[in-house]
């Protein structure tokens, strides 16, 4: 019977240990193949990866290319039509400071961006920065007023 303690990988072998530090008859023994001196020979080295020991790292002495819009992207908070069922009652409007005063959303943001996940069946007032076309249908769909502010 097969189990899950039985199964091996045959597909390729498996790569022996280096096992350093055993004597010089080993060719790993003495300094364990670290070398003589140095940062590299000691114990807690790490490598940081685009450090060369002193010179200007090549990433730096490369020119930077081109043009990246990431710094002027408009960041929206995210909440979905079954977060608002969860925690509004019916006749109240949902923006901003109301998810901010129940403690939906924190932080700085451009706005509330309204996605379609799960069903609104509470009669709302609804003003957000942004809706996805999910949300729009259901919310045409349920005679919910909402409005997108800038």
């Amino acid at each position: 019977m097969i189990s899950l303690h039985t199964l091996k990988d045959t597909t390729r072998t498996r790569k022996a240990r280096k096992r350093v530090g055993r004597g010089i008859g080993s060719k790993h023994g003495k300094t364990c193949g670290r070398g003589e001196k140095g940062a590299g020979s000691r114990a807690g080295y790490k490598r940081r990866y685009g450090k060369e020991g002193g010179n200007m790292p090549l990433f730096m002495k490369l020119p930077i290319r081109g043009f990246s819009n990431v710094q002027f992207r408009r960041e929206f908070d995210v909440i979905n039509l079954d977060q608002i069922e969860a925690v509004f009652q019916d006749g109240e409007t949902v923006n901003e400071q109301t998810l901010r005063d129940r403690g939906i959303i924190s932080g700085k943001s451009h706005g509330v961006k309204l996605l379609g996940n799960g069903e609104l069946k509470k009669k709302l007032k609804i003003q957000v920065q942004a809706i996805s076309d999910g949300a729009r249908e259901k919310l045409t769909r349920a005679k919910i007023a909402f409005e997108i502010a800038k």
